[in-house]
This record gives C-alpha cells, sequence and structure tokens, in this order.
C-alpha cells in the first residue's frame, strides 16, 4: 500500500526547500501518494517559484490579505486546513 504524503507550504522559501522533496516524492509514485497543499499567503512571490519547478498544488488555500498578522495566518491557515485534511482522510478510509 502507497503512503499518503500532504505536503504543506505558503512561502516562496519554503517551496524552493521543498520542490527537490516533492520531486524525489512524485518520482517514486509507486511508493507515495503525494498531495500539495499551499497556503499561498505570499501569492505572487509563491506563484513564481511553483512556476518554475512545475509544481502543481492539489489544493490551495490562497489565504493571503493585506496588513494580516500572524495570528490571521495561522487561524485562516487552520480552519480552510481542516475541510482538506477532513477530504484526504476519507480519501484513505
Amino acid at each position: 500500500m502507497k503512503k499518503r504524503v500532504l505536503v504543506i507550504f505558503g512561502t516562496r522559501p519554503e517551496a524552493i526547500k521543498m520542490a527537490p522533496l516533492i520531486y524525489q516524492l512524485k518520482k517514486r509514485k509507486s511508493e507515495f501518494n503525494t498531495r500539495i497543499c499551499v497556503t499561498a499567503q505570499h501569492r505572487q512571490m509563491l506563484d513564481q517559484v511553483l512556476e518554475i519547478f512545475k509544481i502543481k498544488p492539489d489544493h490551495d488555500l490562497n489565504i493571503m490579505s493585506k496588513n494580516q498578522s500572524l495570528f490571521d495566518v495561522t487561524s485562516k491557515t487552520l480552519i480552510k486546513l481542516k475541510s482538506i485534511l477532513d477530504k484526504e482522510l476519507l480519501c484513505v478510509m
């Protein structure tokens, strides 16, 4: 049975660091069912990196808003992530 992996990130530096891992996970399709979720808290900068590395998110939380605080980022991410996790877990059962 394949192991399910949900990779979650939202900023350009995170995407750059995660790209090699995502590449390796996708390369080993027989072992891993890899899903990508972006929070997109830095939309424009993140999209540039996603395009460069040809990463296509399965889920996009799109939490970016002007003048957001760390609290805003965290709470929006957790709230939106719940439905993604529920959906991904249902796919397993």
